[in-house]
This record gives structure tokens, C-alpha cells and sequence, in this order.
């Protein structure tokens, strides 16, 4: 696996974890939904300076996690879901 395959992964598990949208986790992280989604689709490579940053807003969002950057992009099997975008504007 590599990195942007890992950080994919990492991001989908969370984004499912907190029950969040694209746009919303998008928001969340401090980038747009369509980046979000190139990422999640390994459609890009992402600097190191962006997962810092990544890591930084979860742990904004979510006080308790203490997440390190190395941790988006380690993989871990158990991270591995099916999860879909949720879409808000089907919800409005």
C-alpha cells in the first residue's frame, strides 16, 4: 500500500467514525470538498505539510483522539470500510 493509498483509507475510516459529510470533514480538515475527494479517490499525492495540517484539525475537532500525522498515513486493516459520500444537499 502506499502512503496516499493509506491516507485515503485513514480518512474515509474517520470521516465514517465521526458520521460526517465530505463537505462537512472537508470543512473539518481546512480543505475543499473536491480536493477531499481527489484524495479519497487517490487522485492526488498529498504533501506532508498538508497531512500536518490535516492531523492538526482533527485533533481540533476531536480533542481526545491525539492523532499524529504518521497515523493518516500507517495503514491498518481494521481502518478498511465501504463507506460512501454522504451528500447534505440530498438531506436539505
Amino acid at each position: 500500500m502506499t502512503i496516499t493509498e493509506n491516507l485515503a483509507i485513514n480518512l474515509k475510516y474517520l470521516r465514517k467514525k465521526y458520521n460526517l459529510s465530505q463537505e462537512k470533514f472537508a470543512e473539518i480538515l481546512g480543505t475543499t470538498l473536491s480536493y477531499l475527494n481527489q484524495i479519497e479517490n487517490n487522485k492526488v499525492d498529498v504533501k506532508s505539510s498538508t497531512i500536518d495540517k490535516f492531523a492538526k484539525n482533527i485533533n481540533n475537532y476531536d480533542k481526545k483522539i491525539k492523532l499524529k500525522s504518521e497515523d493518516l498515513v500507517i495503514y491498518n486493516k481494521e481502518h478498511i470500510t465501504n463507506f460512501s459520500r454522504i451528500d447534505e444537499k440530498k438531506n436539505k
